[in-house]
């Protein structure tokens, strides 16, 4: 039988996480070499939208490349050793933390040839980063192709570009419009992409020029053409030890729970949401701080806070809630999720949201914790720790859970970026594992507000960065009838239903809050994540979710 071109490329994703985990469990292999291979031949396989020109011969992909450089440390272009580490100290060295613009870890260069990046957000960040640099390699030999030439060594072009890079790291002048010239042919790009491509990076504060980062690439890939000078990948002790084992999570969801007995809250009614933590302190805050009394006088206040985070306002939104009930907890366990727990008692309004009012009695007022955004797997590992009882002094305490709300970024797969998402289940990629629930939002909810919203199922990738059009067209055509695709869902939701069904930590009835909003459409053309920021495009649907979320909560009590 002829298999589809979705069936070789769900094929091309398994192999990818198979040969990932092998890799892992073995400790250290070299890209160029015979596993490194595999993994490269697996991704040009399945050919993911969001890197784009990455299976031609000569072009380079350079909207993609933006896309992965914002997410891995400044530099590490320029390291022949990549090294993934768990957090093993180096907080406390003398090296400076390198953290990248989109992907909020630790990372240390160590000398002049190796990279040590810390991996504590579990397996779905360990897979992420590895197609990432595959994606890197791939691009480093065409860069290396395009720059030899068969008996002189390497071409005018890389000479030139190489005396430009040595200018720019001497803070010297050069000419840009020859220097893009130079790159256009190393890059196999039109001049005009490649000044636009140029452009875009110098607006990115947290990655080197793209001159440089194609130099150096194309040089670690000619040193080891030239002279066998390999690459290696490399995977600690300590980390291969505690992946699975829920460390951060334990720590995470530890500290948590001290604090809440601390504040004597662990017998109230709580609310876990997980959001960005700027959306629910401005929106609850903002109505009673400024008094503003109806969604639309929040929608045009708090916006533009959001967009000026060191405005005025917003710096007396943030003193105002520290003094009416809101708890500031950055992480400090490694898992890159900071926490505001907020204690509705201590709150000087009686309504939490316009036309929201909090309970009189004491005992009955709700305890918001906000987790900001986990990653992948991570969301399971986290969650499932914060539902566990409190352990304390030999007791057991649970936590009276009374709703779960997740709000998320997505990509959509019938609408445009900024819609909304209201899913009725998560399916979870590459499993026999489907999760449906009765879902708290409905359609209904946000109709009227001027944006797309659709509703049905979701599907809980294993990587955005490993989806192509045949696949997600066939989730979205097929009887599964997908409205979009995310990391987190099933994950959360695992957590949720064996707490409250299989291990009784929580009340069976806790409540199901799930509303996500469009970052990208994959399958529009230049509708990836590479594309761009969403900007307001993002703003308003992240505040009106947050805003039904809150409503509900008023609802639950």
């Amino acid at each position: 039988m002829k298999r589809t071109k979705a069936q070789q490329s769900r094929a091309a994703i398994e192999r990818l996480y198979i040969t990932m985990r092998h890799l892992f469990t073995r400790g250290s292999y070299k890209p160029t070499g015979i596993s490194g291979e595999s993994l490269i031949d697996s991704l040009l396989i399945l050919s993911p939208e969001i890197y784009g020109f990455v299976t031609e011969n000569e072009k380079i992909e350079l909207d993609g490349l933006l896309y992965v450089m914002e997410r891995l440390p400044r530099g590490i272009e320029e390291c022949r050793y990549i090294r993934l580490i768990s957090r093993e100290g180096y907080e406390n060295s003398g090296f400076s933390p390198i953290i990248p613009a989109k992907r909020k870890r630790n990372c240390y260069r160590v000398d002049e040839d190796q990279m040590y990046v810390e991996m504590t957000r579990g397996k779905s960040d360990i897979y992420d980063i590895l197609t990432h640099l595959t994606f890197l390699f791939i691009e480093s030999t065409k860069i290396a192709r395009n720059s030899l030439e068969q008996k002189s060594g390497t071409n005018l072009n890389w000479d030139m570009l190489e005396q430009i890079v040595a200018k720019e790291e001497r803070d010297e002048e050069f000419n840009k419009e020859a220097a893009c010239s130079y790159l256009s042919h190393i890059t196999g790009r039109t001049y005009e992409e490649t000044r636009r491509a140029v452009e875009k990076f110098e607006t990115s504060n947290h990655t080197n020029s793209l001159f440089s980062i194609v130099y150096h690439l194309g040089r670690l890939s000619i040193l080891e053409m030239r002279e066998d000078r390999d690459r290696q990948i490399s995977f600690s002790a300590t980390l291969r030890e505690r992946v699975g084992h829920h460390v951060y999570g334990e720590l995470w969801a530890n500290r948590i729970k001290t604090v809440l007995q601390e504040e004597d809250l662990l017998e109230r009614p709580i609310h876990v949401i997980s959001a960005n933590l700027h959306s629910v302190m401005n929106t609850i805050y903002g109505h009673q701080a400024l008094g503003l009394n109806t969604y639309e006088a929040i929608e045009k206040e708090v916006m533009e806070i959001s967009l000026q985070s060191k405005s005025n306002k917003s710096r007396e939104i943030e003193a105002y809630a520290n003094h009416n009930g809101m708890i500031h907890l950055p992480d400090t366990s490694g898992t890159n999720i900071g926490v505001q727990i907020i204690d509705t008692n201590k709150m000087s309004r009686g309504t939490l949201i316009p036309g929201v009012p909090i309970p009189k009695e004491n005992k009955k007022k709700p305890v918001i914790v906000v987790m900001d955004y986990a990653f992948g797997e991570q969301a399971y590992e986290c969650f499932d720790e914060l539902l566990k009882p409190f352990e304390v002094d030999d007791k057991k305490i649970p936590l009276d859970v009374i709703s779960a709300s997740i709000m998320g970024k997505a990509g959509i797969l019938k609408g445009n970026k900024g819609d909304i998402m209201i899913p009725s289940s998560h399916v979870f990629e590459g499993t026999a594992d489907n999760y449906p629930f009765k879902n708290e939002l409905k359609k209904e909810d946000f109709e009227g507000f001027g944006l797309g919203v659709f509703e049905g199922p979701m599907i809980t990738v294993l990587g955005t960065s490993l989806q192509n059009r045949d696949v997600l067209q066939y989730f979205m055509e097929s009887s599964w009838k997908a409205i979009g695709l995310e990391m987190e869902g099933a994950h959360y939701q695992k957590a949720i239903q064996s707490s409250s069904k299989i291990r009784n930590s929580i009340r069976k009835t806790v409540k199901v809050v799930y509303a996500y909003y469009a970052s990208d459409n994959p399958l529009e053309t230049g509708g990836t994540l590479a594309s761009g920021a969403l900007g307001m495009d993002g703003v308003r649907p992240t505040y009106l979710i947050t805003y039904k979320i809150l409503e509900k909560i008023g609802v639950f009590n």
